[in-house]
């Protein structure tokens, strides 16, 4: 689909309050640029109500998807592993034949994070909410991921702050806590070694959400390129499907 159409509606969904001169302007450019597109095509209401309905979809689902059980944890792309920095400590934990502490801390780890996903998509839909048209305004060129990247940089820093609580609460109610600790604790009394004891709260949010933004991006994508994604009568109107002339 043509990327000046998809960023004319992502701007106007973010921007529901703009200059209603401001918007025919850019119609017609968009009409200009993408044959088949007419006039009477698509309505501003329409645009908007559909690009939110897209968002919308695509965050529920990659919540859904990942708190499952399993959604993270048998999921190569955003499975939690052991941090980088405690890699010696795995190591020298399987060579003493204590692997499986190690293995019950990762699975727990990402226990936490599945239960914990949930919590996430009012966060998500409230970080949506806050953003401005100036913010939007940086989409109108965006790539296929534009939105849940704009999403990103701009309330990495709140959702954090948000999900860690959520994902401190979770990882005391799968016992993953308790599981790292098993694995540090042994760990620091080999003699000689360097004692050494992540922030389990701030590294499993930090991958978590790195996760959740990932298959988020995966979510708009199939929404913009897959028509059989498109499973309302506006979201095939807005972004092309069956009947729809949008599609290149």
């Amino acid at each position: 689909m043509n990327k000046i159409a998809i960023a004319f509606g992502i701007f106007l969904f973010f921007s529901p309050a703009i200059n209603a001169q401001i918007f025919k302007d850019l119609k017609k450019q968009v009409e200009k640029n993408v044959p088949g597109l007419s006039s009477n095509s698509l309505t501003e209401d329409e645009v908007a109500r559909g690009l939110k309905e897209a968002l919308d979809r695509g965050i529920k689902e990659t919540v859904e998807v990942v708190s499952r059980p399993d959604g993270y944890y048998l999921d190569e792309m955003i499975h939690i592993p052991i941090p980088k920095e405690a890699n010696e400590v795995e190591r020298r934990m399987r060579q003493l034949g204590q692997g499986h502490l190690v293995d019950e801390a990762v699975r727990s780890m990402n226990r936490a994070a599945e239960d914990a996903a949930n919590g996430a998509l009012d966060i998500f839909l409230d970080a949506i909410r806050t953003m401005s048209i100036t913010d939007a305004m940086g989409l109108l060129r965006g790539e296929d991921d534009a939105a849940t990247r704009f999403l990103e940089t701009r309330t990495r820093d709140t959702l954090t702050q948000k999900f860690e609580p959520v994902i401190a609460a979770s990882l005391e109610k799968v016992g993953a806590t308790k599981h790292w600790e098993a694995v540090f604790n042994t760990y620091n009394k080999i003699p000689l070694v360097k004692k050494v004891n992540p922030d389990l709260d701030a590294y499993v949010t930090e991958v978590a959400l790195n996760g959740l933004f990932f298959k988020l991006a995966q979510e708009e994508l199939d929404i913009r390129e897959n028509p059989s994604a498109r499973v309302t009568d506006l979201l095939k109107k807005v972004f092309g499907g069956e009947n729809g002339e949008q599609e290149d």
